[in-house]
């Protein structure tokens, strides 16, 4: 038998294995490996792309989704038509970390006279009576990991609209920005394109000027504001 096979031919002997042995592939199989193989990256560039695209959608970020609050308040009436300056209501605006949000006194100063008996207000006359204060939602929320002092900001000439902004034009509050870390590189890399004078500080109707480049510089030396220590990272994550 191993003279008779000895004698055969190569090509003969292959043929002779492949009749017998099970075809285990079939002959697209190619087709669908190279297809495989192509799909990997291609996934790989949509799941990267949705995951991106979702992590800066309005259901994660919030942006323009206003915020429920246990009084129907209106920035859009109070700022926008009775002019009234943002820190009436957030006292602490300019010395402290937190700006604050209105207490129930600061509200009856003048809904104790106005709209005494609105429905709306109720709220507001129920924490006046049990001496409780009203429960508000934070709209602008940073994660813990984050350092940020409201104080620096305003007195060192960044104004009120340039994070939070037209409140003027919002009849609920809301998000107008991601409040992402690469948002706030922006002002901290480059000072100068929001820096607008202290008394345009608490203003909503101010825009940057033609010559913003040069008005942002002067002020941002005249506030000592380096973006090399800006950019730090111990500035924001302490």
């Amino acid at each position: 038998m191993a003279e008779e096979s000895a004698g055969t031919p190569k090509g003969v002997q292959r043929d002779a294995i492949s009749t017998r042995l099970p075809q285990v592939f079939l002959p697209r199989a190619n087709l669908f490996y190279r297809a495989f193989l192509l799909a990997i990256p291609f996934g790989a560039l949509v799941g990267g792309y949705t995951w991106y695209r979702l992590c800066r959608s309005p259901d994660i970020t919030e942006v323009r989704m206003p915020i429920g609050q246990p009084v129907m308040f209106s920035h859009r009436h109070h700022v926008g038509d009775l002019k009234i300056d943002c820190r009436y209501c957030h006292t602490s605006a300019e010395k402290s970390s937190f700006a604050g949000v209105p207490s129930t006194q600061i509200c009856m100063s003048c809904h104790s006279q106005l709209f005494t008996d609105s429905p709306l207000l109720e709220p507001v006359r129920e924490s006046a009576a049990a001496g409780r204060p009203i429960a508000w939602n934070r709209v602008h929320n940073l994660p813990d990991y984050v350092y940020f002092n409201h104080s620096i900001h305003v007195n060192k000439g960044v104004g009120c609209t340039t994070c939070h902004g037209a409140v003027n034009e919002m009849p609920l509050m809301m998000k107008t920005q991601t409040l992402f870390m690469e948002w706030c590189l922006q002002c901290h890399r480059d000072p100068a394109r929001t820096q607008r004078p202290d008394s345009e500080i608490y203003s909503v109707s101010w825009e940057p000027g033609p010559k913003q480049g040069e008005t942002g510089a002067a002020l941002a030396l005249k506030h000592h504001l380096d973006s090399e220590h800006l950019t730090n990272c111990s500035v924001c994550h302490r």
